[in-house]
């Protein structure tokens, strides 16, 4: 027969697992609802024909897009679009074009920068200025011709414009960021609403100072340097997204940034590639087509960036996918309060031991 001191300690652990798992319950729960608003916001990010900017493209001939897998390496072009000088109902020129290259076995990952004034074969339409592409076909017909152009099978596209840029840094609190020089230039479209003005330093870079950062390109080597400072800027994203705070606070991120994507991604690989994201490092960056490649042709009475070798240009692609720049020494650089950290991010290319691809 049990004493009253065991009863007491039999109801206390009754209650202590009642307890439990009630707290394990709303834990569950809590997830149930995070994951079920993850999954919305990525849903919204793939539009319906009628939703799409792209629904005025006719392409002259339907370009089919490769699938991925899984388990081989998989390409994403991400597409910056300029909407200010495009007519109602055109669809703009890519501003910027970058392709995002992941291995899912080495966990490595490459982002390329392609200059945008590239005179290159778009298929089914001659040769013509790369970011013209998007205009005439789509993001299909870009995607093959951007991957044409490296060698690489692209399987997806992300397009956004300035304000869905600007939403990404803003709601993960802005990146903290190297600006290697003073940067102004006045733009009269929009009201002077793009103007930049940044000061050299360390600092914070909210969404408006961030976009006045990757956009100049008001100096010497133009859009050269402007598609290496972006590449950096974009490393230094990528770690900031991997941060358990922003991981925490996804839902609110992809919120936020849903009315400015468009994307032919899943909701199922866009899962798969998230995690495949937390688990990769940058392997290293390049610019398309390197300098060494670069050639000046003028079409039109206009300068456009041609290329000495194309093949050479697809074995350059290659070589730059074998790097891997997490294995060199970091490299210091100033944080905020003076102290030297070695994870701080400048334009001169150095690895921030990120994201991204191989």
């Amino acid at each position: 027969m049990r004493t009253g001191s065991e009863k007491k300690k039999k109801f206390r652990w009754k209650w202590l697992i009642i307890i439990l798992s009630i707290i394990a319950a709303g834990i569950l729960t809590a997830a149930i609802i995070w994951g079920a608003g993850i999954y919305s916001a990525l849903d919204n990010f793939k539009k319906t024909p009628e939703e799409s900017i792209f629904k005025v493209v006719e392409p002259k001939n339907v370009v089919e897009v490769p699938k991925w897998e899984g388990t081989e390496r998989v390409n994403i072009m991400l597409l910056g679009g300029d909407a200010r000088d495009a007519k109602d109902g055109d669809i703009a020129r890519s501003d910027s074009i970058l392709v995002a290259s992941i291995d899912p076995v080495t966990k490595k990952g490459h982002l390329f920068s392609v200059l945008r004034d590239t005179y290159a074969e778009i298929p089914d339409h001659g040769d013509g200025r790369i970011n013209t592409a998007v205009t005439i076909g789509g993001p299909p017909l870009a995607m093959k011709t951007v991957g044409n152009l490296l060698g690489l099978e692209i399987q997806y596209f992300v397009y956004t414009d300035f304000e869905g840029f600007k939403a990404l840094i803003d709601t993960i609190g802005g990146v903290n960021f190297e600006v290697e020089k003073d940067m102004r230039y006045r733009d009269n479209a929009d009201g002077n609403r793009y103007d930049i003005d940044l000061k050299k330093g360390y600092q914070l870079l909210d969404g408006d100072k961030a976009l006045q950062y990757v956009r100049f390109r008001h100096d010497a080597m133009s859009d050269f340097t402007r598609t290496e400072r972006q590449r950096n800027f974009l490393t230094a994203v990528a770690k900031e997204m991997k941060s358990t705070w922003n991981i925490v606070q996804m839902k609110k991120i992809l919120e936020s940034v849903s009315p400015y994507i468009e994307t032919n991604l899943s909701v199922s690989d866009m899962l798969k590639l998230g995690q495949l994201g937390v688990e990769t490092q940058i392997g290293g960056t390049a610019q398309i087509p390197p300098m060494e490649l670069v050639g000046e042709t003028h079409v039109g009475g206009a300068s456009v960036i041609s290329i000495r070798d194309t093949d050479a240009l697809i074995g350059y692609v290659q070589e730059v996918l074998l790097k891997d720049d997490t294995m060199l020494p970091p490299t210091e650089s100033p944080s905020p309060d003076g102290k030297s950290n070695s994870d701080s991010t400048s334009t001169s290319g150095e690895s921030l031991n990120s994201s991204s691809s191989r």
